[in-house]
């Protein structure tokens, strides 16, 4: 990639040519956006000092040499790089809200954000939930985003990396949080008060060893414990269905991403009533099951632990 021909004076004109050097490049897009244009856009937007979502009428703004300059050499850096923009920029957007992100966690992209926003409707009545659990934290993305959109309920996150914990208590602080979400360093529940909760939530490591050497390189930036996980990717999965029925309230839900593994956790559990969540803004992979439910299962997710 060479700087940013002189004739290329607009914002627009910067857009249509980063687009263009990054489908060149083969980059792959899936840490925020999903195409080169709106990936372009997040970088010039953060190279100009500009909001994320800046007015289209914005495009046609002149830029000067140095401005161009700093576009060009960002563009530069995520072609080199291969690292997800989120990580030029350290911002990430979930939920409506923004998150510091680097190396230490996975950029947010999960399609929960659109049910915490929902409610979890009608399983939830909003207003009426006091506390939450977000399993596997990471940045405290779906915690933050719980606690903004559950009024009156304490959230408590989960995370079994130090480093993550770092940044997760830098997203909370933020957000002015600090009295709502209350972060532990734990494996799952093993350090957790004895406490129950209406919503137990995560986005665990799910993918498979064969899964992980197939991804494109953007993805080999974030830290291989957040993605992970052994037993075809089930491991954290089943351990969450088998210890999870003494922390739901008897009205609670479980909640559970497990992406591209949906089609293995039914085989595995033919029986149990998985209901798997729609995406209006496109998503799979998420379960919900009742509390009566994953008690009524207990043994036979506890024996598969076994197995």
């Amino acid at each position: 990639m060479t700087a940013a021909p002189s004739e290329l004076t607009t914002i627009r004109d910067l857009i249509r040519w980063g687009a263009s050097c990054f489908n060149a490049a083969g980059l792959c897009f899936g840490h925020g956006t999903d195409n080169a244009f709106d990936e372009a856009r997040m970088l010039l937007s953060h190279a100009l000092h500009l909001p994320a979502s800046f007015p289209d009428s914005y495009l046609a703004a002149r830029l000067t040499d140095g401005e161009r300059e700093a576009v060009a050499i960002l563009f530069e850096t995520r072609i080199n790089s291969r690292k997800p923009a989120a990580y030029l920029t350290h911002e990430a957007w979930f939920a409506g809200l923004p998150f510091y992100v680097d190396e230490r966690v996975l950029v947010p992209r999960s399609p929960l954000a659109e049910w915490i926003e929902r409610g979890f409707a009608p399983w939830l009545e909003a207003d009426a939930v006091d506390r939450v659990l977000d399993l596997c934290t990471g940045s405290a993305c779906i915690a933050i985003a719980c606690a903004a959109h559950f009024d009156n309920a304490e959230v408590d996150a989960v995370e079994l990396s130090p480093a993550a914990l770092a940044v997760a208590r830098q997203n909370v602080e933020r957000h002015q949080l600090e009295d709502w979400v209350h972060l532990f360093e734990s494996n799952l529940f093993e350090v957790l008060p004895t406490e129950q909760y209406q919503l137990i939530i995560s986005n665990p490591p799910y993918v498979s060893a064969t899964e992980m050497q197939a991804l494109d390189e953007e993805y080999r930036h974030e830290p291989e414990i957040g993605l992970l996980a052994e037993q075809e990717g089930l491991s954290v999965v089943v351990r969450i269905l088998a210890q999870s029925a003494d922390y739901l309230t008897d009205d609670g839900i479980l909640v559970v991403e497990v992406g591209n593994s949906e089609e293995l956790l039914t085989e595995c559990f033919p029986d149990v009533p998985f209901v798997w969540l729609e995406f209006e803004r496109g998503g799979q992979g998420v379960f919900l099951l009742e509390a009566a439910q994953v008690r009524e299962y207990q043994p036979v997710f506890q024996a598969a632990l076994v197995a």
